[in-house]
């Protein structure tokens, strides 16, 4: 799904920077509010094209899931089967 079909559910959606491939769609937050999800895992493995995979990891966790930008904030959606 590309950003301007989302952008129809919610002209006021914010994206992550850098993570277009990793984009699912969009989820709905509680009062119908649709912000963009994007795949966690995805996110990871853009981050490590550039940088060891443990530093992904914790870059990812502190600066990108870490990076509230009030309720249009995008969500991270963990594919991983629970354990």
């Amino acid at each position: 799904m590309s950003r301007d079909a989302m952008a129809t559910a919610n002209p006021e959606m914010l994206f992550a920077d850098g993570f277009d491939e990793a984009l699912m769609g969009f989820a709905e937050r509680a009062g119908g509010l649709c912000v963009a999800a994007y795949d966690r895992s995805r996110c990871i493995d853009i981050l490590a094209r550039d940088m060891p995979r443990e530093e992904a990891e914790e870059y990812f966790e502190f600066n990108v899931i870490g990076a509230w930008m009030g309720e249009q904030t995008p969500v991270f959606v963990d594919t991983r089967p629970c354990e």
